[in-house]
């Protein structure tokens, strides 16, 4: 876990395919097509990552204006997201399973001792470049957030 080998803002983001509850996502198709928000957390259900996922169920129509999509990801399989989501209400945008923590050590996000990713979060504009990279993602921050917005082009 090496928050140092994250991939940084300017570069271009690391590509995967990953099994999600609204089927299979290959990133560079998705962001061929439009912004995305990558958040990655530890564990579906858990407090703080149910308050990150929840704060973007809560702004996703904003998001969504800024031509952005969310993909959720953790190392729970599709059973336990799908779960997880019904517990809570659902989520407009789709959670995948990163099983074998793959995407989690290309983004620099995995903790191999816990066997889980951290609250991270990266902001890929259309084609795939990284915007913004928050390693340390902390759900509920007006920091966090506002950062977010401004790589998606909000003006404040």
């Amino acid at each position: 876990m090496d928050p140092t080998a994250a991939p940084r803002p300017g570069g271009t983001a690391p590509d995967f395919r990953l099994p999600s509850t609204e089927g299979e996502i290959h990133l560079a198709a998705l962001a061929a097509a439009r912004k995305v928000v990558l958040a990655f957390y530890a564990e579906d259900g858990t407090p703080a990552c149910t308050s990150e996922l929840e704060g973007f169920r809560a702004e996703y129509d904003l998001i969504r204006e800024l031509g952005a999509g969310v993909i959720g990801i953790s190392r729970d399989d599709l059973a336990s997201h799908r779960a997880f989501s019904e517990r809570v209400g659902g989520f407009p945008f789709p959670l995948a399973s990163d099983e074998d923590m793959a995407v989690g050590e290309a983004y620099g996000v995995a903790d191999r001792e816990s066997r889980r990713h951290r609250r991270a979060v990266f902001v890929l504009d259309r084609g795939g470049g990284i915007l913004h990279v928050d390693t340390h993602f902390q759900p509920g921050s007006v920091p966090a957030m506002t950062a977010l917005f401004e790589a998606l082009g909000l003006e404040f």
